[in-house]
């Protein structure tokens, strides 16, 4: 049996919208089959500079791809939607993290799993808990309800538009 695993996308550029579904379309071609998704969520950027509301939306799946690999795709699909790194925590037009591998567990430079800011994110722990409330977080011991529940962050996440299920 695969690994479940649990994407976070957000955009805050353009079609904000249009931006996750394409990113999502793209990831399919690479080997990424959705099974669950969160709501979209409207959330008020943190850290950074100035910048427009983000629009953010969590994706479970599976994939045949390693962990590196999806990495790879992820970056790739960035890339491919123009999205370019110019200053920490900038106005960007997708980004596309790993959040969960399964129980994976990995502390590297270029990829850490499960995503090692995740739990003190309001805007991937809403979106997150709506797909996989019950999932636990290999390292911290608590399922995602709750790691919300404990959340520090007080920045607003709203709901925009409710969750669909793929085939």
């Amino acid at each position: 049996m695969a690994p479940l695993v649990v994407l976070g996308l957000g955009s805050n550029l353009g079609d904000r919208q249009a931006a996750l579904e394409e990113a999502l379309r793209l990831l399919g071609e690479r080997g990424f089959r959705v099974t669950r998704r969160s709501s979209l969520w409207q959330t008020e950027p943190v850290g950074g500079p100035p910048q427009g509301w983000f629009l953010n939306a969590v994706v479970a799946g599976e994939t045949t791809l390693g962990p590196e690999e999806l990495l790879a795709a992820c970056l790739d699909v960035e890339q491919e939607m123009g999205r370019v790194r110019i200053e920490k925590n900038g106005p960007r037009s997708i980004d596309v993290d790993i959040l969960f591998f399964g129980e994976e567990t990995r502390e590297g430079p270029g990829l850490a799993i499960p995503h090692p800011r995740l739990h003190e994110r309001r805007f991937v722990l809403e979106p997150l808990n709506e797909v996989a409330p019950d999932l636990p977080h290999p390292v911290l011991g608590k399922t995602v309800a709750e790691l919300l529940l404990a959340c520090p962050d007080t920045s607003a996440v709203k709901v925009l538009s409710p969750a669909g299920v793929t085939a």
